[in-house]
Protein backbone atom coordinates (compact mmCIF):
# COMPACT_ATOMS: atom_id res chain seq x y z
CA UNK A 1 0.00 0.00 0.00
CA UNK A 2 1.20 3.47 -0.71
CA UNK A 3 2.78 5.72 1.74
CA UNK A 4 1.01 8.53 1.25
CA UNK A 5 -2.66 6.27 2.11
CA UNK A 6 -0.76 4.95 4.96
CA UNK A 7 0.08 8.86 5.94
CA UNK A 8 -3.78 9.71 5.40
CA UNK A 9 -4.46 7.31 7.98
CA UNK A 10 -2.56 8.17 10.76
CA UNK A 11 -2.92 12.14 10.52
CA UNK A 12 -6.08 11.86 12.41
CA UNK A 13 -4.50 10.43 15.26
CA UNK A 14 -3.13 13.16 18.18
CA UNK A 15 -0.80 10.73 19.08
CA UNK A 16 1.37 11.93 15.99
CA UNK A 17 0.29 15.81 15.39
CA UNK A 18 3.96 16.34 16.57
CA UNK A 19 6.19 14.42 14.75
CA UNK A 20 5.95 15.97 11.31
CA UNK A 21 5.17 14.41 7.57
CA UNK A 22 9.03 13.57 7.11
CA UNK A 23 8.83 11.28 10.27
CA UNK A 24 5.13 10.24 9.81
CA UNK A 25 6.41 9.23 5.74
CA UNK A 26 9.26 7.22 7.86
CA UNK A 27 7.15 5.49 10.31
CA UNK A 28 4.66 4.81 7.35
CA UNK A 29 7.65 2.41 5.83
CA UNK A 30 6.88 -0.02 8.49
CA UNK A 31 2.93 0.05 9.21
CA UNK A 32 1.06 -2.75 7.84
CA UNK A 33 -2.91 -1.80 6.89
CA UNK A 34 -5.66 -4.18 7.39
CA UNK A 35 -9.43 -4.81 6.96
CA UNK A 36 -11.47 -6.71 9.40
CA UNK A 37 -14.89 -7.32 9.51
CA UNK A 38 -17.53 -7.53 12.44
CA UNK A 39 -17.16 -10.19 14.58
CA UNK A 40 -13.86 -11.21 13.63
CA UNK A 41 -10.45 -11.85 16.30
CA UNK A 42 -7.45 -9.39 15.95
CA UNK A 43 -4.81 -11.38 17.45
CA UNK A 44 -2.44 -9.10 19.95
CA UNK A 45 -0.47 -11.50 21.92
CA UNK A 46 -0.39 -14.59 19.94
CA UNK A 47 0.98 -12.87 16.82
CA UNK A 48 4.76 -13.70 15.97
CA UNK A 49 5.93 -10.34 16.87
CA UNK A 50 4.28 -7.95 19.33
CA UNK A 51 2.39 -5.07 17.45
CA UNK A 52 0.77 -1.51 18.32
CA UNK A 53 -2.11 -1.26 16.60
CA UNK A 54 -4.07 2.24 15.50
CA UNK A 55 -7.71 1.59 15.03
CA UNK A 56 -8.86 4.34 11.82
CA UNK A 57 -12.83 3.05 11.46
CA UNK A 58 -15.34 0.97 13.61
CA UNK A 59 -14.88 0.27 16.85
CA UNK A 60 -13.07 -2.97 18.97
CA UNK A 61 -13.61 -4.58 22.20
CA UNK A 62 -10.47 -5.75 24.41
CA UNK A 63 -10.80 -9.05 25.78
CA UNK A 64 -9.32 -11.58 27.94
CA UNK A 65 -8.21 -14.64 25.88
CA UNK A 66 -8.29 -16.72 29.05
CA UNK A 67 -11.91 -16.14 29.70
CA UNK A 68 -13.73 -13.83 26.94
CA UNK A 69 -14.18 -11.20 30.05
CA UNK A 70 -13.87 -7.38 28.21
CA UNK A 71 -12.05 -5.56 29.69
CA UNK A 72 -12.59 -2.11 27.68
CA UNK A 73 -14.33 -0.80 24.27
CA UNK A 74 -12.16 1.33 21.99
CA UNK A 75 -13.41 3.70 18.97
CA UNK A 76 -11.51 4.74 16.09
CA UNK A 77 -9.29 7.30 16.36
CA UNK A 78 -7.64 5.49 19.29
CA UNK A 79 -4.72 2.89 19.70
CA UNK A 80 -4.94 -0.77 21.22
CA UNK A 81 -2.03 -3.39 21.99
CA UNK A 82 -0.08 -0.26 24.19
CA UNK A 83 0.81 -2.96 26.78
CA UNK A 84 3.15 -4.87 24.75
CA UNK A 85 5.63 -2.13 25.49
CA UNK A 86 4.81 -1.57 29.12
CA UNK A 87 3.63 -5.36 30.32
CA UNK A 88 4.76 -7.57 27.70
CA UNK A 89 3.62 -10.63 30.13
CA UNK A 90 -0.22 -9.12 30.04
CA UNK A 91 -0.40 -8.44 26.33
CA UNK A 92 0.34 -12.08 25.57
CA UNK A 93 -3.69 -12.51 26.98
CA UNK A 94 -5.50 -9.91 25.38
CA UNK A 95 -7.23 -10.03 22.07
CA UNK A 96 -9.58 -7.83 20.25
CA UNK A 97 -13.08 -8.40 18.62
CA UNK A 98 -14.15 -5.83 16.30
CA UNK A 99 -17.76 -4.64 17.23
CA UNK A 100 -18.19 -3.82 13.30
CA UNK A 101 -16.15 -3.43 10.57
CA UNK A 102 -12.82 -2.25 11.13
CA UNK A 103 -9.79 -0.43 9.37
CA UNK A 104 -6.44 -0.84 11.12
CA UNK A 105 -2.76 -0.16 10.79
CA UNK A 106 -0.01 -1.78 12.97
CA UNK A 107 3.57 -1.56 14.12
CA UNK A 108 5.93 -3.50 15.70
CA UNK A 109 6.11 -3.20 19.24
CA UNK A 110 10.53 -2.73 18.88
CA UNK A 111 10.07 -0.28 16.07
CA UNK A 112 7.27 1.86 17.87
CA UNK A 113 9.79 1.72 21.26
CA UNK A 114 13.03 2.90 18.50
CA UNK A 115 10.29 6.02 17.78
CA UNK A 116 9.63 6.96 21.18
CA UNK A 117 13.24 7.04 22.23
CA UNK A 118 13.50 9.57 19.21
CA UNK A 119 10.46 11.68 19.48
CA UNK A 120 9.52 12.65 23.42
CA UNK A 121 6.24 13.95 22.06
CA UNK A 122 5.49 10.34 21.00
CA UNK A 123 6.69 8.43 24.19
CA UNK A 124 4.71 11.61 26.28
CA UNK A 125 1.36 10.64 24.35
CA UNK A 126 1.77 6.57 24.63
CA UNK A 127 2.36 7.11 28.33
CA UNK A 128 -0.53 9.63 28.82
CA UNK A 129 -2.68 6.85 26.51
CA UNK A 130 -1.35 4.45 29.00
CA UNK A 131 -2.25 6.28 32.00
CA UNK A 132 -5.83 6.82 31.00
CA UNK A 133 -6.55 3.49 30.76
CA UNK A 134 -5.10 2.59 34.44
CA UNK A 135 -7.39 5.67 35.66
CA UNK A 136 -10.41 3.70 33.92
CA UNK A 137 -9.68 0.46 35.56
CA UNK A 138 -8.99 2.28 38.73
CA UNK A 139 -12.17 4.13 38.86
CA UNK A 140 -14.10 0.67 37.79
CA UNK A 141 -12.32 -0.89 41.21
CA UNK A 142 -13.65 2.35 43.01
CA UNK A 143 -17.23 2.04 41.81
CA UNK A 144 -17.26 -1.57 42.87
CA UNK A 145 -16.68 -1.11 46.32
CA UNK A 146 -18.90 2.58 46.81
CA UNK A 147 -21.37 2.19 43.75
CA UNK A 148 -24.57 -0.69 43.85
CA UNK A 149 -24.52 -2.36 40.48
CA UNK A 150 -28.23 -0.33 39.32
CA UNK A 151 -25.77 3.01 39.51
CA UNK A 152 -23.29 1.32 37.95
CA UNK A 153 -24.94 0.02 35.19
CA UNK A 154 -27.09 3.05 34.60
CA UNK A 155 -23.79 5.58 34.57
CA UNK A 156 -21.85 3.24 32.17
CA UNK A 157 -24.76 3.46 29.87
CA UNK A 158 -24.81 7.15 30.19
CA UNK A 159 -21.03 6.94 29.64
CA UNK A 160 -20.85 5.13 26.63
CA UNK A 161 -23.55 6.65 24.79
CA UNK A 162 -21.31 10.18 25.38
CA UNK A 163 -18.25 8.38 24.01
CA UNK A 164 -19.51 6.47 21.12
CA UNK A 165 -22.16 8.76 20.45
CA UNK A 166 -23.44 11.66 18.18
CA UNK A 167 -25.67 14.65 18.85
CA UNK A 168 -29.06 14.14 16.96
CA UNK A 169 -31.26 17.15 17.83
CA UNK A 170 -31.80 16.69 21.53
CA UNK A 171 -30.50 13.27 22.06
CA UNK A 172 -26.94 11.73 21.81
CA UNK A 173 -27.39 8.76 19.90
CA UNK A 174 -24.89 5.91 19.62
CA UNK A 175 -24.86 2.31 18.08
CA UNK A 176 -26.23 -0.29 20.09
CA UNK A 177 -22.37 -2.20 19.83
CA UNK A 178 -22.02 -4.06 23.27
CA UNK A 179 -24.78 -7.20 24.26
CA UNK A 180 -25.26 -7.67 27.84
CA UNK A 181 -22.35 -10.16 28.92
CA UNK A 182 -20.65 -7.46 27.98
CA UNK A 183 -21.65 -5.09 30.12
CA UNK A 184 -22.14 -7.39 33.03
CA UNK A 185 -18.86 -7.72 32.39
CA UNK A 186 -17.95 -3.80 32.05
CA UNK A 187 -19.46 -3.23 35.72
CA UNK A 188 -18.59 -6.44 37.45
CA UNK A 189 -22.89 -6.84 37.53
CA UNK A 190 -25.44 -9.96 36.16
CA UNK A 191 -26.53 -10.26 32.51
CA UNK A 192 -30.25 -10.34 34.59
CA UNK A 193 -29.37 -7.10 36.10
CA UNK A 194 -28.11 -5.79 33.48
CA UNK A 195 -31.82 -6.23 31.68
CA UNK A 196 -33.48 -5.29 34.60
CA UNK A 197 -31.74 -1.79 34.56
CA UNK A 198 -32.22 -0.84 31.09
CA UNK A 199 -35.61 -2.01 31.23
CA UNK A 200 -36.08 0.57 33.93
CA UNK A 201 -34.40 2.78 31.96
CA UNK A 202 -36.51 2.54 29.14
CA UNK A 203 -39.54 2.69 30.93
CA UNK A 204 -38.95 6.00 32.44
CA UNK A 205 -37.67 7.32 29.23
CA UNK A 206 -34.28 7.85 30.40
CA UNK A 207 -32.99 6.05 27.86
CA UNK A 208 -34.08 4.81 24.89
CA UNK A 209 -33.10 1.30 22.28
CA UNK A 210 -33.00 -1.10 19.56
CA UNK A 211 -31.18 -3.77 18.58
CA UNK A 212 -29.36 -1.35 16.29
CA UNK A 213 -28.71 2.44 18.51
CA UNK A 214 -28.97 3.17 21.70
CA UNK A 215 -30.07 6.77 22.61
CA UNK A 216 -30.98 9.59 25.95
CA UNK A 217 -32.53 12.67 25.91
CA UNK A 218 -29.91 15.36 26.38
CA UNK A 219 -33.31 17.43 27.45
CA UNK A 220 -33.29 15.05 30.81
CA UNK A 221 -29.67 15.58 31.17
CA UNK A 222 -30.15 19.39 31.93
Amino acid sequence: MKAITKYWFLEGFSLFKKLGMPTMMKLCDHLDMEYVNRGSIIKIGERDRKCIFFLKNGSVKIMDSDNDIVKYVVKKGNIFGELSIYDKNSSSKEVALALEDVVICYIESDMMEDLMEQHKSLNNALLKIYGLRIRKLETRLQDLLYKDSKTRISEFIKAFIEEFGEIENDRVVAKNLLSHKDISNLTNTSRQTVNNVLSTMRKNHIIDYDSKFISYSKVLDK
